[in-house]
């Protein structure tokens, strides 16, 4: 069981080549209507994605209890796909989600402005101006997502196995080589490790889940991490007694772990704008 993830640029063939390395490893491709869909099934309201939804959120969405919840379930939606194995995922920052697997195939797809705006132009029937503006804007928005709730440069190619040119690679010669780094790349023991720290992510996003939307502890930026026995809540609260009930909650809902805190307490926090 591999996982890959895609990121990509506009009219870098991210989806194209996807369907293409799906069908050829006979991987399911998860695309961003699925998990869009997926997020709204979850609980966020379909109408707000458009705030958040790879971009990035403007001046007050950023503020607003929205953009947390929305990160919750986007991090919920993308670990419960993966948990269904041998699938691609492209976009959403998937690849940063899911960064501690073993078995992730982490990949970015560019190519350079002129392919691009070719590409645009065929396909839109667009001028020059049109594809150069949709490239601008669509590079903009995606860095500015990633920045925003990730905090991690999308062109920094330290965070992918591979990035691959899409206009020095067709779309039949990237998905040939990326079906062989998944055949050449994921071993059993890979696959194992993969699959066991993917359910411990899970607990994890299930836990703050729990604490955000049953049992509306206010605490920003809210995420748990586990380290063998130990679990230990992250984040940002106005009170010390909002964490001690987050922790008493956490043991009974885990109480396999030993609880520990290392949520700032800010007596002045207000994020809910």
């Amino acid at each position: 069981m591999a996982v890959i993830a895609i990121s990509r640029q506009v009219a870098a063939l991210g989806d194209e080549v996807a369907a293409t390395v799906a069908n050829k490893i006979g991987y399911k491709f998860i695309n961003r209507q699925e998990i869009e869909k997926r997020i709204v099934s979850l609980g966020f309201p379909e109408e707000k994605l458009k705030k958040y939804d790879e971009r990035k959120p403007g001046f007050f969405a950023s503020l607003v209890k929205d953009r947390d919840e929305y990160l919750h379930y986007l991090q919920t939606a993308v670990l419960e796909a993966a948990e269904e194995g041998n699938c691609i995922l492209i976009g959403r920052g998937a690849f940063v989600i899911l960064e501690a697997l073993p078995n992730l195939i982490a990949l970015r797809f560019v190519a350079k402005d002129d392919v691009r705006m070719a590409r645009l132009q065929k396909e839109f029937s667009w001028n020059e101006k049109q594809a150069l503006q949709r490239i601008t804007e669509s590079d903009s928005n995606r860095r500015g997502f990633h920045k925003s709730f990730f905090n991690v440069e999308v062109d920094d190619a330290s965070h992918f196995l591979m990035v691959l040119n899409t206009g020095i690679f067709d779309e039949s010669a990237a998905a040939e080589t990326i079906s062989l780094i998944v055949k050449n790349y994921i071993t059993p023991e890979k696959e194992a490790e993969g699959k066991a720290k993917l359910q411990e992510l899970l607990k994890c996003q299930h836990l703050v889940n729990k604490l955000v939307f049953e049992y509306k502890i206010n605490i920003e930026f809210l995420r748990a991490v586990i380290h063998e026995k130990n679990l230990v809540l992250q984040g940002v609260a106005d009170s010390a007694v909002l964490v001690e009930k987050a922790l008493k909650i956490a043991a009974i809902e885990l109480p396999e772990y030993n609880m520990t805190s290392a949520i700032s307490v800010v007596q002045d926090f207000r994020a809910h704008l």
